[in-house]
């Protein structure tokens, strides 16, 4: 992930600014925590002295700080860009300096975590004899400061943000997924309809093809927001389900004072085990996740591969890849706005035609239908102005007419294509 973004500039949006931060906490979570968790596991003894004691539990939560803040950063930029894009505009700097403030305050924050770990022995009588059975565990000074502890990092690290950004996420999905969507027959009457005859016959072919481009533009945002939002909410999806349990289990320990008695002792260790590889689970899901429910990086990791395995693949065959596969995925649009454009192109001709074949005695009808207007004006004893005005209003009806005639026509099969489009994204 990290790679792609590195790579490519077309990549580096403020999505996938915070995306890199969130692998980059995964990173930190599996270099510095998976290996001691490892060992500890399965030899259920504390090997790596006391200064690791303090420094590894310190960097595994430091992580999920971060993990949780950037989550969050994420939801507010999207629930912003697309339920209120006036409001606030997001930039690359900002994100940037957010994920800056978002170390800051997760490396702050947790500092507590790293002063009350220590190293003892479950056997203190073996303590100077040998480092087998040696554990690395909180010590608190009195019982209340780990109930208050536990119980404001359960809800400022998994609680609260969770609830915020399943709110997020649930006007997100109203906004792009259950309101009136461009390319429906109501929506491109109401907004796209051409306007009633004019007195300017030209451009009016230019005109609708702009506004066939706009609801394509339109469909085309629609999909790209669609399937980033999509991918968001699976991520945000399986942290929910990964952290869940080790969440719980602290809350019951820590604060609830459960699991202290020595014959469920096996049952207690085998669900923190579980819950801890779920939390490595989760750092090895996010790349998966990335892979099958983005484009983008899906032909970036392929690149990545195809350059370790092979070495033959240049960037000009990536970029030249990424342009065809858009072009096919547009063209069934693109030729519906080209038939169009020639309608339209063939309602101006039929105008310049009318103007052209205006009766007139000794007018040459060679001439271009501009000078042939202007030689009428200026022929002494004669006045065609009013008869050139006249022809050019009844034609420029004409061709409204007829454009608004195929536009009906043309509505039904944009709409079909919409929902195809749509339904693609």
């Amino acid at each position: 992930v990290c790679l792609a973004v590195w790579k490519n500039h077309h990549m580096r949006t403020v999505t996938n600014y915070f995306i890199v931060n969130l692998s980059l906490a995964d990173i930190l979570v599996t270099i510095t925590c998976l290996p001691a968790t490892l060992v500890v596991d399965i030899t259920e003894t504390w090997f790596f002295g006391q200064t690791l004691c303090k420094v590894i539990p310190y960097l595994q939560t430091v992580s999920v700080s971060v993990s949780v803040l950037t989550l969050s950063c994420i939801a507010l930029d999207r629930w912003y860009a697309i339920c209120h894009p006036l409001m606030f505009k997001s930039t690359a700097k900002r994100a940037r300096n957010s994920i800056i403030i978002i170390w800051i305050v997760s490396c702050i924050i947790m500092i507590p975590q790293a002063i009350v770990m220590e190293c003892s022995s479950v056997f203190p009588g073996l303590a100077n004899k040998t480092t087998l059975f040696t554990v690395c565990d909180e010590h608190w000074g009195a019982e209340v400061y780990p109930k208050m502890y536990h119980t404001c990092f359960f809800l400022v690290t998994y609680m609260a943000p969770l609830c915020l950004m399943v709110l997020a996420y649930l006007q997100i999905f109203r906004k792009l997924w259950c309101r009136q969507i461009p390319g429906t027959s109501s929506v491109v009457q109401k907004k796209w309809k051409p306007q009633q005859p004019s007195a300017q016959p030209r451009g009016l072919g230019q005109s609708t093809k702009s506004k066939i481009s706009a609801v394509a533009a339109e469909i085309k945002q629609i999909r790209a927001r669609r399937k980033t939002a999509r991918m968001l909410m699976v991520v945000l999806l399986v942290f929910a389900l990964c952290y869940l349990p080790i969440s719980i289990l602290n809350v019951l320990k820590r604060v609830l004072g459960m699991f202290n008695h020595a014959d469920d002792r096996e049952t207690v260790y085998a669900w923190f085990t579980f819950s801890h590889w779920l939390v490595y689970a989760n750092s090895a899901a996010n790349p998966i996740i990335y892979n099958f429910l983005s484009g983008k990086f899906r032909e970036e990791f392929k690149a990545a591969f195809s350059c370790c395995i092979f070495g033959i693949r240049s960037h000009h065959d990536e970029r030249f890849n990424r342009g065809r596969a858009s072009t096919e995925s547009r063209k069934s649009l693109t030729t519906q706005i080209s038939n169009f454009d020639n309608v339209s192109k063939l309602s101006e001709h039929v105008v310049l035609t009318n103007i052209n074949t205006i009766p007139s005695n000794d007018i040459p009808a060679m001439l271009s239908p501009l000078k042939s207007a202007e030689l009428h004006l200026h022929i002494p004893g004669m006045n065609m102005t009013s008869n050139i005005d006249e022809a050019m209003r009844v034609s420029a009806e004409d061709t409204v007419k007829t454009e608004n005639a195929e536009w009906d026509k043309f509505v039904p099969s944009i709409t079909k294509l919409t929902s195809m489009e749509l339904q693609q994204g």
